[in-house]
């Protein structure tokens, strides 16, 4: 029998079926989409994510990141990781590279989409497949979450994110934030020839129009984009449980708040290694609370972040806060993980 069934074939479901397959368990992936899958992603795994791909076997060709750097028309403010470097990485990139160590470790590819689920005492089957666990990473809008009734409505404003690259050489080896009053855009190296820049806001409207809030880094970028938009969102999604039975939720599937810190990879490779050590472990209700330990510190930090960028007034107070407190800062950037 199939030790673990993984609904979703991006970074945490491959990641888990990676933990399971090390650990000696039989895994199968259940993916809808052919390899390398691409997606709206700000390409930056922090410290703490290019740990867990290394604990994975995992290198994987991209551009080192240093630190974070928040910008406005006026004002800088710019912080080193303490505990090593983080990488840019194009999403195929680093797609390929988890869907290449899967089949290193003999994992099952299967093409298929996991919509009902149904589940016993000892046993969980979708897809027309059995297994003895479920770890749902199925992505922002989890049809497996959806269909435990495990999501929650949010009734606050949504926030979306565009994304598209631009091939330009990097001009620093830090995430650059720069802020507005209505939204954020996003810069990271991904290559020696390529930055990709993410829109965050709240305010629905094309790309283009959420750059020209940039000029200063729009100036810098015309004419260079090579990439179609690609979009994701309501960012924003709330979960009742994360463990359901014999199923349980990881990545984005397990809840999401912003991408404003850029943690999304990292947690989605710690999720589900968290996970799979629950099953190994015989004690998968464990894995709320290790959910929950591993992500305290991030959700504290987006949540503030979020509060602060959800109004234009307070949105501009956020760079100028940053430069006149830089110890504030750097222990915000330490935090990131």
């Amino acid at each position: 029998m199939i030790d673990v069934l993984v609904a979703g074939g991006g970074p945490a479901g491959l990641a888990a079926a990676v933990h399971a397959a090390l650990a000696g368990m039989r895994a199968v992936v259940v993916e809808p989409r052919t390899a390398p899958v691409d997606k709206a992603c700000g390409e930056g795994v922090m410290p703490g994510g290019v740990a867990a791909l290394r604990a994975l076997g995992i290198d994987v060709a991209g551009r080192e990141l240093r630190g974070i750097r928040y910008l406005d028309a006026t004002r800088r403010a710019e912080a080193r990781f303490r505990d090593g470097t983080g990488l840019g990485v194009r999403r195929t990139a680093l797609h390929a590279a988890l869907h290449r160590r899967a089949g290193e470790l003999g994992v099952e590819m299967v093409t298929g989409r996991v919509c009902d689920v149904r589940q016993s005492a000892d046993r969980v089957s979708a897809a027309g497949l059995t297994a003895r666990w479920l770890i749902a990473a199925d992505g922002l809008h989890s049809p497996v979450r959806r269909g435990l009734g495990l999501a929650l409505p949010d009734r606050g404003p949504a926030r979306y994110g565009l994304r598209r690259h631009y091939r330009v050489p990097p001009w620093t080896d830090l995430v650059e934030v720069h802020w507005s009053a209505h939204g954020e855009a996003y810069v990271t190296p991904v290559a020696d020839d390529l930055v990709g820049v993410a829109v965050l806001s709240r305010v629905r409207r094309g790309y283009d129009d959420h750059l020209a809030a940039f000029p200063a880094l729009l100036a810098g970028l015309r004419g260079a984009a090579v990439t179609p938009v690609r979009g994701a969102g309501p960012l924003r999604q709330r979960v009742r449980a994360r463990v359901a039975g014999r199923v349980l939720l990881v990545g984005d599937a397990a809840g999401y708040t912003d991408a404003l810190t850029g943690e999304g990879i990292a947690h989605g490779l710690r999720g589900a290694e968290a996970a799979v050590r629950c099953l190994l472990d015989g004690r998968p209700e464990r894995y709320e609370a290790e959910w929950a330990r591993l992500t305290r510190r991030h959700r504290l930090l987006t949540g503030a972040l979020l509060t602060a960028a959800g109004r234009p007034r307070t949105a501009r107070l956020v760079v100028p806060a940053a430069s006149r407190l830089p110890a504030v800062f750097a222990a915000a950037v330490h935090a990131l993980r």
